[in-house]
């Protein structure tokens, strides 16, 4: 157990940080975009036993490398529960981001500027908000901190440096993040401030690039990245295949220099990702307007603590805005950093009027904004309601959701008339607290079904009975994923109007067990009488349809043109 006071808090911060980031861990499936699409390929790694090249289906998947896909894999093999298991690397990555940052601040300064730090991260509204769910992003993000976290270990006095092991750990970590994702590279920006001020004289800094262990750090990046890129590319180029050979293509270049260079998708001007920090990192950045003044001061006498962190800072937002395509996750490596150099200033910043009163008024803001719309949801209009149905197929969810929401607000107000006076940012962050853990708790199990495609996968299920096999036409992972038998794919990327040509010639050599397939309305023709079908309402916004073998017209030739497959839906 902890001793000192300073144990004490650490341990608190992370039992906090459990709280709010592990509420509701088990209670929910895989929703989309995205974690459907990992959690399956997950899956179909223990269940193939091929770890190497990950699998959609039956197409190779190769929009991203596949080492969160093997932390989810492993752990769902450990523990048998994928419902578990999905989640667990974002919440791991949590804690590791949380005490890099904390220990940072520990060394550099002290160990109440470490606190200060990691909860201005962990209250940040984009960081919880990612971190509670199972996507790459939070994964990478732990690789960068951690490689930050080496390179200022080694780099700077104050931090014990030099020191060759964090050296090499920051560059391995740099590595890792590269194969997790392309942009884990960029922890290695890091470097050109670092190199800038040792050759400017700047106290306390310096690479040591003219010394021969200097090479172990690229050594180390190469040898991390190699875990993977090896192992694929002997395997790949030694079939003789050329879905092999375009996988290979598609993960080391389209993927990664191509979309940089030419993003397709998710165009944004320069501008956007200022923007993005204004509103997605409160209330963390409500601090800022108080803390440049600080930083020029500290700047001006030359203090690298405060330079590296803030210039990585500033590198990260320059790299993310320069292509087209931007998404707002982009730029939630930055944070980290920002909230390290923010720390020393928030004991000083906290104590004025006007920061006070703004964490206040976002107490009160938050606490009228949940009563009101859980009010509104209970006694309002229809109108919320009919939405509901026909975005998410949820018929009586309005009132469930109403009846979460309220307490939310409730713990608000009991938070801002506690605290609010005496206390502001603590209110502030009990409410938030609060909203996260009820998000977990009440929220995301009421629109489970619907999110994640459970219930209408329960609706398949009991609609064809346990004896019959199910096919798959314009799916969705979450279709596959949450399938309660072992279901039949006609491809995923293949046009819908061939995935129901295939459907339906699989479906006429039926034998013993009648065969069912499950369809996009999107992807019917003329040769499907829907008066034979089942309607089975709408799921993750799209129209669902069950056909027998009956509804497939005898003798009838599709005319439609190729259908397109429809967007992936990716959010990284």
């Amino acid at each position: 157990m902890p001793t000192s006071r300073a144990s004490r808090e650490l341990w608190i911060l992370f039992l906090v940080a459990l709280v709010v980031l592990g509420a509701g861990l088990g209670l929910r499936d895989p929703w989309p975009a995205d974690e459907p699409r990992f959690a399956l390929v997950a899956k179909q790694m223990v269940e193939s036993g091929d770890w190497l090249f990950p699998h959609r289906g039956i197409e190779l998947y190769s929009d991203k490398p596949p080492l969160f896909m093997w932390l989810q894999a492993l752990l769902y093999s450990v523990l048998g529960n994928l419902r578990v298991a999905f989640l667990l690397p974002s919440l791991l990555a949590a804690f590791g981001t949380l005490w890099c940052v904390y220990d940072l601040g520990r060394r550099l300064w002290t160990p109440r500027v470490g606190l200060y730090a990691a909860y201005a991260l962990l209250f940040a509204f984009q960081f919880t908000y990612q971190f509670k769910k199972a996507q790459i992003d939070p994964v990478v993000i732990f690789w960068i901190t951690l490689a930050n976290y080496g390179l200022l270990r080694h780099v700077l006095a104050r931090a014990g440096g030099p020191d060759w092991r964090m050296w090499t750990l920051g560059w391995a970590a740099a590595g890792l993040g590269t194969i997790t994702k392309g942009v884990g590279v960029i922890a290695l920006l890091m470097l050109i401030p670092a190199g800038i001020a040792s050759l400017r004289g700047w106290p306390g800094v310096r690479v040591h690039a003219g010394r021969a262990k200097f090479w172990l750090g690229p050594l180390a990046f190469v040898a991390a990245a190699c875990v993977w890129l090896v192992p694929v590319l002997v395997a790949a180029l030694g079939q003789d295949s050329p879905e092999y050979r375009a996988y290979l293509d598609d993960i080391l270049l389209r993927q990664t220099a191509k979309r940089y260079g030419a993003s397709w998708d998710h165009g944004h001007p320069p501008w956007y990702f200022l923007s993005v920090m204004a509103t997605a990192w409160l209330p963390t950045v409500l601090a800022l307007p108080w803390a440049f003044k600080p930083w020029l001061r500290r700047l001006r006498r030359r203090d690298a603590r405060y330079l590296l962190p803030l210039a990585w800072w500033g590198l990260v937002l320059l790299f993310f805005s320069i292509p087209s395509g931007k998404r707002d996750m982009y730029i939630l490596p930055a944070l980290p950093m920002l909230c390290l150099a923010l720390a020393p200033l928030l004991a000083g910043i906290l104590r004025r009027p006007w920061p006070r009163r703004l964490a206040l008024a976002c107490t009160a803001l938050l606490a009228v904004a949940f009563t009101t719309l859980a009010l509104l949801m209970w006694f309002g209009h229809p109108g919320f309601e009919e939405k509901l149905a026909a975005e998410r197929g949820i018929t009586d969810g309005a009132r469930g959701l109403a009846a979460t929401l309220l307490p939310i607000g409730v713990w608000g107000i009991a938070c801002l008339l506690w605290l609010g006076r005496r206390r502001p940012v603590a209110a502030l962050l009990a409410t938030l607290a609060g909203l996260w853990v009820a998000v977990g708790l009440f929220v995301q199990p009421l629109l489970n079904d619907s999110s994640s495609a459970r219930g209408l996968m329960r609706e398949v299920g009991a609609r064809i009975g346990p004896d019959a096999e199910l096919g798959l036409v314009a799916w969705r992972e979450q279709n596959l994923l949450m399938a309660d038998r072992p279901a039949t794919t006609f491809g995923f990327k293949v046009p819908f109007d061939e995935q129901m040509r295939r459907g339906l010639a699989w479906q006429a050599q039926a034998g013993a067990a009648p065969r069912w397939l499950l369809a996009q309305e999107v992807a019917l023709d003329e040769c499907v009488d829907r008066t034979r079908a089942l309607h089975l309402g709408v799921g993750n916004r799209r129209s669902w349809w069950l056909l027998p073998a009956q509804a497939r017209i005898a003798g009838c030739v599709s005319t439609r043109h190729a259908a397109p497959a429809g967007p992936d839906d990716e959010e990284e």
